[in-house]
């Protein structure tokens, strides 16, 4: 970041981070530059990171009203080329050093112990939403199940606009949210077709779920190669790591508005492979941040069926894009 970003954000926290010089001793100033003890490490970078989250996360903005949402789905539209899309969903296990006698709590499907971040991201590479904390047994998709933007969800409390006609369409979709085959499919959360089912009309769709969906992907990678951190094993106590993922999240929604450097033009120009396509964009190491495993077998509603029918359709059709056939080839 600027140093004028710095400053703006010493501004913010301070009040919040700062002590008062007693007879006895002066508080670590924020200038101090000589090795500061590891106990006092431990009490300083816990609390100023709650610090920093608590002064920053209104740059997490999760909408509220319908009209937000469709700001939303018009910046998917106009930005990836998907229409009525409120949000790209992803997880990630931020691995941690267990804590002692915690055995198999923490345990995922790829041998190392961690905690799951869960999110959403708008357009614009910016979370909408974090969920940090479950433990990293849960290692898929169900992981979702935990959080409060499910259960919102689930009860129709998050004042989704209601499905309508597409723009210059008169074919009505719903809105929805896109994921990966790590999710159970919903008629408001689409997943890709499964590759044993695939058709070239349902390539075409998948490709262009995935164009929506990799943003949630460059997200956390944009994420991951600042906050190095987020690579690591972490070892402090488990609720000092959340507010430390969290930090880092609001960090990044702040910078991504406040700093030109944080996340350059350049950094979307680099390639990487995903679903057998290559495309550009900024990804996590998938070892050192795993993914999400994908579920197997899930019953998937009627109604989610339909609705992943109808966007298929409408994508072969009065959506189609003219790239979408040479691309579609290798998904």
């Amino acid at each position: 970041m600027t140093e004028d970003t710095y400053q703006e954000l010493l501004c913010l926290v301070s009040p919040l981070i700062e002590r008062q010089s007693t007879v006895m001793r002066n508080p670590i100033s924020w200038e101090f530059t000589t090795l500061i003890s590891k106990p006092s490490l431990c009490k300083i970078i816990p609390e100023t990171c709650k610090a920093i989250y608590m002064v920053l996360k209104k740059f997490i903005k999760f909408p509220s009203t319908t009209s937000e949402w469709e700001d939303i789905a018009t910046d998917f539209e106009d930005k990836w080329n998907f229409p009525h899309c409120l949000g790209s969903i992803d997880g990630k296990h931020i691995r941690i050093v267990p804590p002692a006698d915690s055995g198999s709590y923490y345990y995922n499907y790829k041998k190392t112990h961690s905690i799951v971040l869960m999110a959403i991201a708008n357009a614009n590479y910016e979370f909408i939403y974090c969920d940090v904390g479950t433990n990293g047994r849960i290692s898929d998709g169900g992981v979702i199940n935990n959080t409060v933007f499910y259960k919102r969800l689930v009860e129709k409390k998050l004042n989704i606009p209601e499905r309508q006609p597409v723009t210059n369409s008169t074919r009505e979709l719903n809105y929805v949210f896109v994921g990966d085959e790590a999710f159970a499919m919903r008629p408001d959360l689409l997943k890709p077709f499964s590759r044993a089912t695939l058709t070239n009309n349902r390539r075409i769709y998948n490709y262009r779920l995935s164009r929506a969906r990799r943003v949630i992907e460059n997200t956390f990678g944009i994420l991951a190669s600042r906050f190095r951190v987020l690579y690591t094993a972490i070892n402090m106590d488990v609720n000092n790591i959340e507010w430390v993922v969290l930090a880092c999240c609001a960090l990044h929604n702040f910078l991504r508005k406040q700093s030109a450097t944080y996340a350059p033009p350049d950094v979307f120009d680099r390639e990487y492979t995903s679903e057998g396509v290559t495309v550009k964009g900024l990804r996590c190491d998938a070892e050192k941040m795993h993914h999400l495993q994908r579920r197997s077998g899930c019953k998937t509603l009627e109604e989610a069926k339909k609705v992943q029918n109808e966007f298929c359709t409408y994508f072969n059709g009065e959506g189609s894009v003219p790239w979408q056939d040479k691309f579609a080839l290798d998904v």
